[in-house]
């Protein structure tokens, strides 16, 4: 059978892909994701649906864990999760639906991409939520698939209520909204977590359109490489239980990913085209910047000892959050810091607690790192791992942003409002904390992934040589084929990015469903 519009990667972007554009009955769309299908919300395993102990799903089953490097420095691999299942990321993620700043996507608009400024974003931030704290306001959506909602003071955990005191008694401001465009200051998060269920974009978006008679949805399948006819995209060859098919289809649309969909790209012969020879793949287009340009968070972790015995591992992983700028930057809302529980994502993999005392701590994150890694194929075998470096940290300007962070933290933890809730503080040490050189050393040793991957595929203009696709998401020298995920980001927002990556779907579906 020959689909309309074949749509790989049923993640936060796919299914928002497969609903909107089967909202037309004449158009055809199969949706294929690499891991499995739920299809009922009952046969959902514990760890996609249970939203707040999300280390459970970050570093579950349902995880890609992809290995990679976050500076020559560390002594192992940092562990990358990123969602194998229907819903994709959105299945494993912590949940906070949380926008950018105007000014990155007035960014991407004067980067070449005019259609993508604030104003012209804004309209589909509104659509894709239902927030149940600002309805219907000029910046917030009261109709949307997902919803979203802020823990109130009331039922913070102590450690929340004392980390919101403590900037509070620093001077910060209280924002009452994150997701304001004037957004900065200490907050309760916008979270799509309803009774401690995660809103997927399986659930949300997927599982309403799931009984229109032109959607087709496919799990375990797994895309080896796109189909070309010359440089027009006819199909994809997969695999599902041992057998290997071609479908073909008008339109391919990549909604993998930051690392599967430059990785997908490469394999079917679109990337640099001396890697894809040393590798020993056909090129098919020249495409150097597919794989470059890898944006991410990088964050660290500060551990404390708790006194007692803290609250069970049901309890929500993060509540509030601090949004502000060190004195080192020139620009706003460059650090995130939040006091999250042990079984937050945020916890990095590496950090283990063989005891049953009480722990938790301050993850820290640059949100306008100035440096970009690269993804790179390690082979032809598309079930083969690409090559990750992140290359966190080189610029001395984000060390010195990230010094900043890690030390306002202590300070914050000094506050009276933590008295009777820290025994000790683990991880950094005073020894660690004594000179800029040794918290750089241990920067560099601990950095890991704030887990918001994106810019391996960016969008640009035609004349920007490292642009793999256009602002509509169509990639260059390429017919029929788009990429829809984080992975067009030319840069990394300033939040976490699964509201924006929503968001980027639903403008192009708009746009798809135009003809453009």
């Amino acid at each position: 059978m020959k689909y309309d519009v074949v749509i790989v990667g049923g993640g936060s972007a796919g299914c928002v892909l497969a609903n909107r554009l089967t909202e037309d009955s004449d158009r055809s769309v199969l949706l294929l994701e690499a891991g499995p299908d739920y299809v009922n919300f009952e046969e959902l395993p514990i760890d996609l649906k249970d939203g707040y102990n999300v280390w459970r799903s970050a570093y579950g089953p349902h995880s890609w864990a992809y290995q990679a490097t976050g500076t020559p420095e560390q002594d192992a691999t940092i562990e990358i999760p990123r969602g194998k299942a229907i819903g994709g990321s959105s299945s494993i993620n912590g949940q906070v639906l949380f926008r950018g700043v105007p000014e990155d996507y007035d960014n991407w608009a004067s980067w070449g991409n005019d259609e993508w400024a604030f104003t012209k974003v804004l309209p589909y931030f509104r659509k894709l939520e239902n927030d149940l704290d600002f309805p219907g306001d000029d910046f917030h959506g009261s109709s949307g698939p997902i919803p979203v909602r802020r823990f109130k003071r009331a039922e913070l955990l102590p450690t929340s209520s004392a980390f919101y005191d403590a900037c509070v008694a620093l001077g910060f401001p209280q924002d009452s909204d994150q997701n304001h465009p004037d957004s900065d200051g200490i907050a309760h998060r916008p979270l799509n977590n309803i009774d401690g269920v995660r809103m997927s974009t399986a659930l949300t978006y997927l599982n309403p359109a799931r009984h229109r008679m032109n959607l087709t949805v496919k799990g375990s399948v797994t895309v080896h490489r796109i189909m070309f006819r010359g440089k027009t995209a006819t199909g994809v060859l997969a695999e599902s239980g041992g057998e290997v098919f071609s479908v073909e289809a008008e339109e391919i649309i990549l909604a993998s990913g930051a690392i599967a969909s430059p990785q997908l790209l490469m394999l079917s012969g679109v990337g640099p085209a001396q890697h894809l020879e040393n590798i020993g793949i056909s090129v098919i287009h020249d495409a150097p910047g597919v794989g470059s340009n890898l944006r991410d968070h990088p964050a660290v972790f500060t551990l404390f000892k708790g006194v007692g015995y803290g609250p069970p591992d049901s309890a929500p992983s993060i509540q509030v959050g601090l949004r502000y700028s060190p004195d080192s930057s020139n620009t706003r809302a460059d650090i995130q810091v939040s006091p999250i529980l042990m079984t937050s994502e945020h916890r990095p993999a590496s950090v283990q607690i063989d005891s049953d005392d009480f722990h938790f701590g301050f993850s820290a994150a640059l949100q306008n790192a100035r440096t970009a890694g690269e993804l790179k194929l390690k082979s032809a075998d598309p079930y083969e791992q690409p090559i990750i470096n992140y290359n966190y940290l080189s610029d001395a300007t984000d060390r010195a942003r990230m010094r900043e962070a890690v030390r306002l933290g202590i300070e914050l933890a000094k506050d009276g409002a933590f008295d009777g809730l820290i025994a000790e503080r683990l991880n950094p040490t005073d020894e660690d904390l004594s000179s800029d050189d040794h918290l750089d050393n241990w920067l560099l040793r601990n950095v890991y992934t704030q887990h918001h991957s994106s810019g391996t595929c960016k969008m640009g203009s035609a004349s920007d040589s490292m642009a793999v696709v256009n602002q509509y998401g169509h990639v260059y020298g390429i017919d029929n084929l788009r990429v829809v995920d984080a992975s067009i980001m030319p840069d990394v927002i300033r939040a976490n990015t699964n509201a924006t990556t929503i968001m980027i779907a639903e403008k192009v579906a708009d746009w798809i469903k135009e003809g453009i």
